[in-house]
């Protein structure tokens, strides 16, 4: 009470300030479907965009950078070099010393186990050291010492189909090679991966291919740690989740929203909706929490920690069959474990490229906007080419 004796209420939580402005086309519609694969923000505040899939869900191997124009206030996309190879399903990792590295991914139906370096100096593309094994769908994680962790991640099968893999490796950027690291305890893939305090690496969700329609989604959830190079158990999550999002909210924190629902058409348990809970990792405990579910639920999103804390949520679908994009967007506040609404996306889209650019705004890119009976053509997906910036208007 003040010595008014009126009762103070809680400020209200506020979305972020800002609208949405259109920022030009990519010179390659593409739509990125992993969980690792783009874009990277690099140390002078350009942003890298490299490879995707095709609106005929062919592997790209085109790039392309974001940023201002020389002597210009105006960002704009320019083409960069093109990677050796195609690549979908891959992942890229910017590298303690500013270069990028891709690995990996499909190229067309073919695996890879190639990996290459992008070097903004000279602004070309080199091989770097093979995979052991080859494989897509794989979490990709900068490590404390420079390292870079890949884990899991789909392989064929030699009689044909897919399998999914336990087993993780290390890239040494210094010596350009890689070496076995310790095997996950389940196989998993189009996991999430986020590092936390201690050199501890967090594997949360994912599928396991098992020839049905739709892979099961998982909650079983593994620590990596770095010194000792070894998995261990971890809590599992509330929900199991594929096509989820998971952002790093501190050392030991982890935030995970949506993803889609269990089960297909023609089985049992079957929601034709995807998730809207949200759940947090403590790494103190080793549990998650539930916390405040969103307005409603979406998968093949993108989520974003902004400066001020806040977790905004954008675009995405129910699932990626016959859908058009959602155009809204909505803010985590954690401290008030409450979600608000924030200025809906100019065109609706899912599987896009998001990230927080050098100035504090946020940059979507590319993407599905319609597949299947929601689209002109049923038979065929239609990829945006537009970007879209996030913030304060001057």
């Amino acid at each position: 009470m003040t010595n008014e004796g009126m009762t103070i209420m809680p400020k209200a939580t506020e979305p972020p300030a800002g609208t949405w402005k259109t920022a030009g086309d990519l010179p390659t519609p593409a739509a990125w479907h992993g969980q690792h694969d783009g874009p990277v923000l690099l140390a002078d505040g350009t942003v890298l965009v490299a490879g995707g899939a095709d609106a005929a869900g062919g592997s790209l191997a085109d790039a392309a950078l974001f940023g201002k124009k020389q002597g210009t206030d105006h960002d704009t996309w320019d083409r960069a070099d093109p990677m050796g190879t195609p690549r979908r399903l891959h992942s890229l990792t910017r590298l303690a010393d500013g270069r990028v590295l891709a690995v990996g991914g499909l190229n067309g139906s073919t695996e890879q186990g190639s990996a290459e370096l992008y070097n903004p100096a000279t602004g070309h593309w080199t091989p770097t050291g093979g995979l052991i094994t080859p494989r897509w769908g794989h979490s990709a994680t900068l490590l404390d010492d420079g390292s870079v962790l890949i884990a899991g991640g789909s392989a064929s099968r030699p009689s044909g189909g897919t399998v999914a893999l336990r087993s993780a490796e290390r890239f040494d950027p210094g010596k350009e090679k890689w070496r076995s690291a310790g095997s996950m305890s389940d196989a998993r893939t189009a996991h999430t991966a986020v590092p936390l305090h201690g050199g501890m690496v967090l594997v949360a969700g994912g599928t396991a291919p098992v020839g049905a329609p739709d892979d099961p989604a998982l909650a079983f959830c593994e620590l990596y740690d770095q010194a000792r190079d070894k998995w261990t158990a971890t809590g599992s999550l509330i929900s199991v989740r594929r096509h989820h999002r998971a952002v790093r909210l501190s050392d030991t924190s982890v935030l995970i929203t949506g993803g889609t629902a269990p089960g297909s058409p023609g089985t049992a348990p079957y929601d034709p909706f995807s998730r809207r809970t949200a759940e947090v990792f403590d790494l103190d405990t080793g549990k998650w929490a539930e916390v405040t579910a969103m307005p409603s639920g979406r998968a093949l999103h993108r989520a974003v920690l902004l400066p001020g804390g806040q977790v905004m949520v954008a675009g995405g679908a129910s699932g990626d069959r016959d859908e058009s994009g959602f155009r809204s967007v909505l803010a985590y506040d954690v401290t008030g474990d409450a979600w608000v609404s924030v200025p809906g996306l100019v065109t609706g889209r899912w599987s896009f490229a998001a990230v927080v650019l050098a100035d504090d705004r946020v940059l979507v890119a590319g993407g599905v906007a319609r597949s299947g009976l929601a689209a002109a053509d049923p038979a065929a997906v239609e990829l945006t080419a537009t970007s879209e910036v996030f913030g304060e208007t001057s």
